[in-house]
C-alpha cells in the first residue's frame, strides 16, 4: 500500500491562488466606485467609510438593504455571460434605498461559487462595480467564497448589501401622501431580477424554448431578453426629489406593482393605476400565453413592464417627468391616490392594457 499524501485545502476543492488572482483582477473595477469618503483600498478585512461626511446633516439617517439577484444567476451560468449580472445585483439593492429618499452611500457584495474562475469571478465584480458607478455609491469590499461540493464548478450565487443616508426632515413615504397625488409610473428594462423561477419553468420547462433560440416577438434570441440588466433608477429618483416635491417611491419587485405600491400608501388612502396607460413589454406576454399564466399571477409575480413609481402632487408632474425624460426614463401619469371608502387594499390595477 502506498503512502498516504498530505492533504491541503487545493485537494479538498479550494483554490486560494485561484481567489488571489481574482481579487487582481477586480481591483481595477472596485477603484472606479471610489468616492471622496472612502478610506482604503480592497484588501482589508472591512471597508471603511469617512463618516466625517454625515456631518453635513442636521439628522442624519442611515437607509440599509440587502437582496441578490434570485434564480436569474442560472441564466447567466448557461449562457456564460456574467459581466451585466452585477447590475441586477445593484439595482435590487440600491433601488430600495433611494425608496425612501436616501443617497446610496455603499455596498458590499457576496459571492458563493462551486469553482473561483478567475476572470468569472473578475467579470461578475465588474459589472458590480459598473452598477455602483451608476448609482452613485462606493463598492467597498466583499467576499468571495469557494464552496466546492456544495455548488458545482460552475453554479453560483450572488448577494449584497447597501448603505446610504438621508436628513430626517426629508424622509419619504406614506405619511406624505395625499389625496389627488399622482402616480408616475417609471419604464423597466424587462423583467429585471424577479419571477425567474416562474420565466424558466414556463418558457424553459414546459414551452421547451432554448436560451439561444431567436424569438421573433422579441426582435433577440430569449437568452438575451433574460439577461437584459435591471434598470437602476437611484440617480434618476434622487435627481427628482432635488427639481421637485416628492413624496413616495415605490420600487417594483416580488409582489407586483399593486403589492409594492401598497406598502407606501397610507391608511384611509388607495392607490389606483390603470392599465390602460402603457403596454407590457412582448416578454410579458411570451410568458403569460406559453405558462398559461393568469394575468392576476403575472402582476403578483412580474413587474409588467413598471420598474420604479414617484408619487407625486398634481403640480409637481410636469417637472416630474421632464425631469425623468432628461435622464433617460421613460415615464408616464399611470394613476392618482383617491379615498380608500370600501377598498380593502391600498393599491390596485384597473381597466385593460393598452393594445392588449
Amino acid at each position: 500500500m502506498s503512502p498516504r499524501t498530505g492533504a491541503s485545502y487545493a485537494s479538498a476543492g479550494v483554490d486560494i491562488d485561484a481567489g488571489d488572482r481574482a481579487v487582481e483582477l477586480m481591483k481595477e473595477w472596485v477603484r472606479k466606485t471610489a468616492r471622496p469618503e472612502v478610506v482604503g483600498g480592497l484588501g482589508g478585512f472591512a471597508g471603511l467609510f469617512d463618516a466625517s461626511a454625515l456631518k453635513g446633516y442636521s439628522r442624519p439617517l442611515l437607509a440599509s438593504a440587502t437582496d441578490g439577484v434570485g434564480t436569474k444567476v442560472d441564466i447567466a451560468r448557461a449562457l456564460g455571460v456574467h459581466h451585466t449580472i452585477g447590475h441586477d445585483l445593484v439595482a435590487m439593492v440600491m433601488d430600495d434605498i433611494v425608496v425612501c429618499g436616501a443617497e446610496p452611500l455603499f455596498m458590499t457584495d457576496y459571492l458563493c461559487v462551486g469553482k473561483v474562475h478567475p476572470e468569472r469571478v473578475a467579470a461578475i465584480v465588474k459589472g458590480i462595480a459598473e452598477g455602483c458607478v451608476l448609482a452613485g455609491c462606493a463598492l467597498i469590499g466583499g467576499e468571495t467564497a469557494e464552496h466546492s461540493g456544495l455548488l458545482g464548478a460552475d453554479e453560483f450565487d450572488l448577494a449584497g448589501a447597501g448603505t446610504g443616508v438621508v436628513e430626517a426632515d426629508r424622509l419619504l413615504g406614506a405619511d406624505r401622501i395625499r389625496t389627488g397625488d399622482a402616480v408616475i409610473a417609471m419604464a423597466s428594462s424587462g423583467l429585471h431580477a424577479n419571477g425567474y423561477s416562474l420565466v424558466r419553468h414556463v418558457l424553459l420547462d414546459r414551452a421547451g424554448l432554448r436560451l439561444d433560440q431567436h424569438i421573433a416577438e422579441l426582435g433577440r434570441t430569449l437568452g438575451e431578453e433574460l439577461l437584459e440588466p435591471t434598470r437602476i433608477y437611484a440617480a434618476a429618483c434622487l435627481a427628482l426629489t432635488r427639481a421637485t416635491e416628492v413624496h413616495a417611491f415605490a420600487h417594483i419587485t416580488g409582489g407586483g406593482l399593486a403589492g409594492n405600491l401598497a406598502r407606501v400608501v397610507p391608511d384611509g388612502l388607495h392607490a389606483t393605476v390603470d392599465r390602460a396607460t402603457w403596454t407590457p413589454g412582448p416578454v410579458f406576454g411570451l410568458v403569460g400565453t406559453a405558462g398559461p399564466v393568469e394575468r392576476r399571477e403575472l402582476e403578483r409575480t412580474l413587474n409588467m413592464g413598471v420598474g420604479m413609481i414617484a408619487v407625486v402632487p398634481p403640480e409637481s408632474v410636469t417637472t416630474a417627468l421632464a425631469t425623468l425624460a432628461d435622464r433617460g426614463v421613460d415615464a408616464w401619469v399611470g394613476g392618482e391616490i383617491v379615498e380608500r371608502g370600501d377598498r380593502t387594499t391600498g393599491a390596485e390595477l384597473v381597466g385593460d392594457y393598452a393594445g392588449g
